[in-house]
């Protein structure tokens, strides 16, 4: 059995209020690096892991690197994990966006399986890469543990996938900041153990 420990990135500026973040190179703000550090203590007193993967940028790097130091792991960085391109919507606010392609933002809210960004990339184009990115680093770890580190949007979907369930659930699922999903993959079927988790943050308490 591989079991994946999915983390996302601690906060960033544009969460609240909502920026349309993607690939912009963003830091973690001093709470985010709290959240990291929070993080990475819990996921020590419950797992050993073997390997750290996050997303080049470099709120995942840096929050990888908080949960690394407590094994002697650096993460490797894999382009896979790096946040949904948001093209023409990148760095707006939703009111903003709403103002120029109010019927493609209702779509994006709506039907999220259908929404297509002008100049960016869908929900089936991130699913499709990080599928890839999945059966990489199960294939390279198998029998150990594994902590991703990734995005709310990359998170979900890849929670999407292993639950089986179709893109149009997407808005079921919550993803926040230094949030800690438990995944296990055994002879080609994936068991969530736990999706969400941020009791380990102290401003959750």
């Amino acid at each position: 059995m591989t079991k994946i420990i999915l983390v996302r990135h601690g906060h960033v500026e544009g969460i609240s209020p909502e920026r349309f973040r993607g690939r912009a190179d963003l830091e973690l703000t001093q709470l985010g690096r709290r959240q990291a550090e929070e993080t990475a203590a819990r996921i020590a007193a419950s797992w050993t892991p073997a390997a750290l993967y996050s997303s080049p940028l470099s709120r995942c790097r840096v929050t990888g690197e908080a949960i690394g130091r407590r094994f002697g792991l650096t993460p490797a960085p894999l382009p896979e994990l790096i946040d949904i391109d948001y093209g023409e919507w990148q760095a707006l606010t939703p009111d903003e966006v709403r103002c120029k392609s109010p019927e493609a933002l209702a779509t994006w809210y709506r039907s999220p399986q259908w929404a297509a960004i002008p100049g960016g990339e869908s929900r089936q184009e991130a699913l499709t890469r990080v599928v890839a990115a999945l059966r990489n680093v199960i294939a390279g770890h198998p029998e150990e543990t594994v902590v991703l580190v990734g995005h709310d949007s990359i998170n979900r979907v890849i929670l999407l996938h292993a639950l089986d369930l179709p893109l149009s659930r997407y808005w079921r699922l919550g993803q926040d900041p230094c949030a800690i999903n438990e995944i296990d993959f055994s002879e080609g079927q994936f068991t969530v153990r736990s999706i969400n988790g941020t009791d380990h943050l102290k401003q959750n308490r």
